[in-house]
C-alpha cells in the first residue's frame, strides 16, 4: 500500500459511512428494492445466463413469529468471481404453505445487484406463528432449490416444547459435513451457528483443499464462502431449516481481537481486510438489512423470543473486544486478565445483554456465545494456566455477567457454546475459585462440525481438563452437533456424535444426553 492510499484508508476509515448512508449509496445505485423490497422496475432487464445460477443453494433465518429472511445468491460460475454480469437483475421469489407450492401465501420480485454479489435477502412479514413454510426463488423460468422454513411461537405463547440444535467450526479442509446433512432430518425448530462458518488459514494437511492463499480481499472472501455454499450436505441443512447465525473469528483471521490481528498489522490495513470479511459473511447469510454492514462495523447481537418459554440472546464475542492480554493463548495467570478496562463484548452490548436478562420473562434465557465462558483451571507443570482468547482472559467482563446471574434476576441461564473443537457439559460455579461450589448456570459447550478432523472419545487435552475440572461432567473429542429440547420444567441437550468426517457416510448416534431442571441450577443425575 502506497503513502497515499494508506493515507486515503486512514481518512474513510476515521469517516466510514453509516449504515444509513452506505444503504442510500446502495439504494441510488441499486433503486428502492433493496430498501423497501418493492417490485423490479421494467428497466431492471433479465439477462441471459449461461448456466444454471442457483448453484449456492437456499437458506432462511433469523425467524420471528410473524416473519423470516430467505437468501439466495445467483452465482452461475460460484468460484471464478460469480459469473454474473455488472447489472442488477430482478429474481422472483415465493412462499407456501405447501411444498407444492399450490398454496402460494406471498410473493415478490427482488433486485440482486452487483455491490451484494447478486445475492438477495426478502425478509418477509405477514406470516402466521410457529408454521412452517416453503419457498422458492426463480431467474428467467429457473428455479432454485426448495427450502423449508418456520416461524417462531407468539411473543403471548406458551410452548410446551421447543427443540433447536447448535454448531460451529465447518473446516472445509478437515474433512465431510456428514453431521449437517444428518441435522438436516431432525425434527428441530432452528439452528444455531455460533461462528467459524469459514477457515481463513491453510493447512498442509487437508481431506479437502480450499485454495492456497488465506483470503485478504472482498473477491477472495466471496470465492471462499462460495466454495463451502456448494457443499452439498451445507446445502441441504440450509434448504431443511432455518438458521440463526453469528461469527467468531475464521471468518476473518484466527483469534483477531476487535481492530487488532494475530500478526500485528497496523490497525488500518487489518480493518480494511474486516471490512471485506464482514460484507462477504453479510452477502452469504440469511441476515436482515439491520444487519448491512457499513466499512468494518456490522451490528450482529441480536435478541429471539420464542413464547414465554426461551430466550435467545446471541452474541458478538469478536467484534468489540479488547486485545488478549498476556501474550494470548494458554499461559500462566496474570493480573491482566482482571483488569476492568478489558472488555470480550463491548459496553454497548454488555449493557444490552444485561438489561435484557435481568428484564426477560422468558422461562429459560440462553446466552449463544462463541467461546468458553466457565472457568477451565488447566495446570501445567503443577501451574495453573488461562486461555487468554476465551472469557477467562476477560475476567471482569464475565464476573459482570455473573454477578446479574448471582442476584437472581435470571431465570435459568444456559450457555451455548462452540469454538474448542471438544464437547464438554460444565456447571458455573458460584465461587469461581471453587469449582465444587453451589452452580449458577449450565455451559453446554458443542464440538465441532470437522475442526480437528476424525477426532476421538478423549485426547490429552480432555483429560488434562477432566483431571483438573472437576465442575465439568462430560468430555468428548469427536464432531458433531447438539441438539436441545426445552420445555417448561427441563432442558435436555443430546450430544449427537460421527465416528468419522475424513470421509463421506459415517452413521450418526446420540453420545450423551444431560438434563438441566428448571428452578434448579446445574446439571442433573
Amino acid at each position: 500500500m502506497s503513502p497515499g492510499e494508506r493515507e486515503l484508508l486512514q481518512a474513510w476509515l476515521r469517516r466510514a459511512p453509516t449504515r444509513r448512508e452506505f444503504l442510500g449509496l446502495l439504494g441510488a445505485a441499486s433503486g428502492t428494492i433493496l430498501l423497501g423490497g418493492c417490485a423490479a422496475r421494467r428497466s431492471d432487464a433479465v439477462v441471459p445466463l449461461a448456466a444454471y445460477p442457483f448453484t449456492l443453494g437456499v437458506a432462511s433465518g433469523d425467524p420471528t413469529p410473524d416473519g423470516v429472511v430467505l437468501w439466495t445468491r445467483l452465482a452461475p460460475d460460484p468460484l471464478n468471481g460469480g459469473g454474473m454480469p455488472p447489472a442488477r437483475v430482478p429474481v422472483q421469489w415465493e412462499l407456501a404453505s405447501d411444498d407444492g407450492f399450490r398454496r402460494v401465501v406471498r410473493r415478490g420480485d427482488m433486485l440482486a445487484v452487483p455491490e451484494l454479489a447478486h445475492s438477495v435477502h426478502v425478509e418477509v412479514d405477514g406470516l402466521e406463528p410457529d408454521h412452517v413454510y416453503w419457498y422458492r426463488f426463480l431467474y428467467d423460468g429457473v428455479s432454485s432449490a426448495v427450502g423449508r422454513t418456520r416461524t417462531a411461537p407468539g411473543r403471548d405463547a406458551a410452548p410446551d416444547r421447543l427443540a433447536f440444535a447448535f454448531v460451529s467450526c465447518q473446516n472445509y479442509q478437515q474433512g465431510y459435513y456428514t453431521a449437517l446433512r444428518h441435522l438436516a432430518d431432525e425434527d428441530v425448530a432452528f439452528v444455531v451457528h455460533l461462528g467459524d462458518y469459514i477457515y481463513e488459514s491453510i493447512l498442509a494437511e487437508r481431506v479437502r483443499s480450499h485454495g492456497d492463499a488465506e483470503p485478504l480481499t472482498l473477491d477472495e472472501y466471496r470465492t471462499r464462502y462460495a466454495l463451502y455454499r456448494t457443499d452439498p450436505d451445507l446445502q441441504a441443512v440450509h434448504a431443511a431449516l432455518p438458521f440463526v447465525v453469528t461469527w467468531d473469528d475464521h471468518e476473518v483471521d484466527n483469534n483477531y481481537a476487535g481492530a487488532f490481528d494475530q500478526a500485528g498489522s497496523p490497525m488500518e490495513v487489518f480493518l480494511q481486510r474486516r471490512a471485506a470479511a464482514y460484507q462477504a459473511y453479510y452477502e452469504h447469510m440469511p441476515l436482515r438489512r439491520s444487519a448491512m454492514p457499513a466499512g468494518p462495523d456490522l451490528r450482529l447481537y441480536r435478541r429471539f423470543a420464542y413464547g414465554d418459554l426461551l430466550a435467545l440472546n446471541v452474541l458478538d464475542t469478536r467484534q468489540y473486544r479488547t486485545d488478549q492480554v498476556c501474550g494470548d493463548g494458554v499461559r500462566a495467570d496474570c493480573a491482566a486478565r482482571f483488569d476492568p478496562a478489558g472488555t470480550i463484548l463491548g459496553a454497548p452490548q454488555e449493557a444490552w445483554l444485561l438489561d435484557g436478562l435481568c428484564a426477560s420473562r422468558a422461562r429459560w434465557n440462553v446466552l449463544a456465545n462463541q467461546v468458553p465462558f466457565v472457568p477451565q483451571m488447566r495446570v501445567r507443570d503443577g501451574v495453573r494456566v488461562e486461555d487468554m482468547d476465551k472469557w477467562d482472559g476477560y475476567a471482569a467482563t464475565r464476573e459482570r455477567v455473573i454477578a446479574a446471574i448471582r442476584g437472581g434476576c435470571v431465570s435459568n441461564p444456559v450457555i451455548i457454546t462452540g469454538d474448542v473443537h471438544v464437547s464438554w457439559v460444565a456447571d458455573l460455579p458460584s465461587d469461581l475459585d471453587n469449582p465444587t461450589s453451589a452452580p449458577l448456570a449450565t455451559e453446554f459447550v458443542g464440538t465441532s462440525i470437522t475442526s480437528g478432523g476424525d477426532g476421538r472419545d478423549m485426547d490429552d487435552n480432555t483429560r488434562a481438563l477432566r483431571a483438573s475440572t472437576p465442575h465439568m461432567k462430560y468430555f468428548n473429542a469427536l464432531r458433531g452437533y447438539v441438539r436441545c429440547t426445552v420445555t417448561p420444567e427441563r432442558w435436555t441437550s443430546d450430544y449427537r456424535l460421527v465416528p468419522y468426517v475424513s470421509r463421506p457416510g459415517a452413521p450418526i448416534a446420540t453420545d450423551a444426553s444431560f438434563v438441566v431442571e428448571a428452578g434448579r441450577a446445574g446439571v442433573q443425575g
